[in-house]
């Protein structure tokens, strides 16, 4: 897998459709896709620039999240061919609105339903990191990423929960749960910025509903081969992007993703696999 000349596509497509545009984007650049979604003249062009360059890496079909909001039949893609790209060409769009620095740029190879290699790059400070499955994950300084096991008492834990689309029982419990540990955020809204957060250390879980490829397939791997576990909350199956059921754990091992699932979502308790 050329992992090297992927990051660098990432890279060039940042630095031509998205840092030029960041601060400095105008009303015309910015609609909504959907209600409450946003995109901007950047997300496109990016996923523009990416989808071509990468069918020149490996030609197999690019699924990227503003083609299938154009076109949502491109998802059944991931399910039905032997192997795709998957692209999130601007995660983390409204921060990114905002002026904020929590966006990324993400890239991830599919083969038979698994993801197989994984590329993030965070364009405002330059930080890239990459994942291939059996071989680890990494660092773009060279260094191997290894998630130490977290704390067993869930008052060290620190963790971000995204509770916006959960039903209002789950997330009120969800919120209940918050004094049980360390620390209970939001986290950054921007799934390139918050796994490679829990790969590193800086989090101890993560708790998604809204599962979309191009969002968890970058990050799951990260965190797989850097040692976490990462696996559905109902039935603790590991996570794959052809399955598109709701809610997603990922935590620092399988101890913290217990502690973590009994806390955050405690009707039922099943074990993590592996």
């Amino acid at each position: 897998m050329r992992i090297d000349e992927v990051t660098d596509i990432l890279r060039e497509a940042a630095a031509e459709a998205i840092l030029p545009r960041h601060r400095a984007l105008t009303e015309g650049e910015i609609t909504e896709k959907t209600p409450g979604e946003v995109v901007t003249v950047a997300d496109r062009e990016a996923e523009a620039l990416i989808t071509r360059r990468l069918r020149c890496v490996r030609d197999v079909p690019v699924v990227g999240e503003e083609a299938t909001a154009a076109t949502p039949a491109l998802l059944r893609v991931v399910r039905d061919e032997p192997e795709v790209w998957l692209v999130d060409p601007l995660d983390g769009t409204p921060n990114f609105v905002a002026g904020r620095a929590d966006y990324a740029v993400m890239a991830a190879l599919v083969r038979g339903g698994e993801t197989v290699a994984a590329w993030i790059v965070q364009p405002a400070t330059g930080r890239a990191y990459t994942a291939e499955k059996g071989s680890g994950a990494w660092g773009d300084d060279g260094v191997r990423l290894r998630r130490e096991p977290a704390p067993a008492d869930p008052a060290a834990l620190r963790g971000a929960a995204l509770t916006g689309f959960l039903s209002p029982g789950a997330r009120a419990r969800v919120e209940a749960s918050a004094p049980r540990f360390a620390r209970l955020s939001s986290g950054t809204k921007c799934a390139g910025i918050d796994y490679p957060r829990l790969a590193t250390g800086a989090l101890d879980f993560l708790l998604y509903h809204r599962t979309l490829p191009w969002d968890h397939a970058p990050g799951a791997l990260l965190a797989t081969e850097a040692g976490c576990t990462v696996q559905r909350p109902d039935d603790a199956s590991c996570y794959r992007p052809d399955d598109d059921r709701s809610g997603l754990l990922a935590a620092a091992g399988p101890r913290c993703w217990r502690t973590a699932r009994r806390l955050l979502l405690p009707s039922s308790d099943p074990s993590p696999k592996g």
